[in-house]
């Protein structure tokens, strides 16, 4: 699948990250699609994919570190970290790493 369309390459690592990546909370699962922070995920995570070394999964945890997720109205944030379970983080790190093999 070599893309080579930025927007088209984005669209596609947002929906799959939309689909498969969760925020859990009291065991409810909100879907990042659901969220509407997909399409900011996978705008972070870019520059991951299209470097020129091998996935790091620190990597993947600083920048989920640094997107902060309002709660209560604004009252509280958290980092998108805190709320992701470990599965969601090794998913997300075999999706970025699926995109960089086909780039």
């Amino acid at each position: 699948m070599a893309k080579t369309n930025t927007s088209e390459l984005l669209e596609n690592l947002a929906a799959e990250i939309g689909e498969n990546i969760y925020i859990d909370i009291a065991k409810w699962h909100l879907y990042l699609s659901d969220a509407k922070m997909h399409t900011v995920v996978a705008e972070q995570m870019y520059p991951l994919i299209t470097g020129s070394k091998p996935i790091d999964e620190e990597d993947v945890i600083q920048v989920l570190e640094s997107i902060p997720v309002k709660l209560g109205g604004g009252r509280r944030e958290l980092p998108l970290i805190d709320l992701l379970p470990l599965q969601c983080q090794v998913n997300l790190v075999d999706i970025l790493e699926k995109y960089q093999r086909e780039i």
